[in-house]
């Protein structure tokens, strides 16, 4: 899949902003057909950033969440300033 497939856009509520903050993590919906795989090398290679982690689930109105945790090296929140969301 092509990297602009797989994400579809950033997610901000006030508990992703508290992730962003302590955790370190950014939240984004991404496609149904996405796996870890595809999300992690999508989000490096858009945002020139490492991954270290990520955990997915589908929410009740059936879209996928990816929870991208970075690598201590990069900042969420300088990601999410760049997005115009923080």
């Amino acid at each position: 899949m092509e990297s602009h497939e797989v994400i579809f856009y950033p997610l901000m509520t006030e508990s992703a902003s508290l992730m962003v903050e302590k955790d370190n993590k950014l939240i984004f919906i991404v496609s149904l057909k996405a796996g870890k795989s595809d999300v992690k090398k999508a989000v490096e290679e858009l945002y020139q950033v490492k991954v270290a982690r990520i955990t997915m689930l589908i929410t009740p109105q059936a879209q996928k969440k990816a929870f991208v945790k970075l690598t201590p090296e990069f900042k969420a929140s300088d990601v999410a300033i760049k997005l115009g969301i923080l």
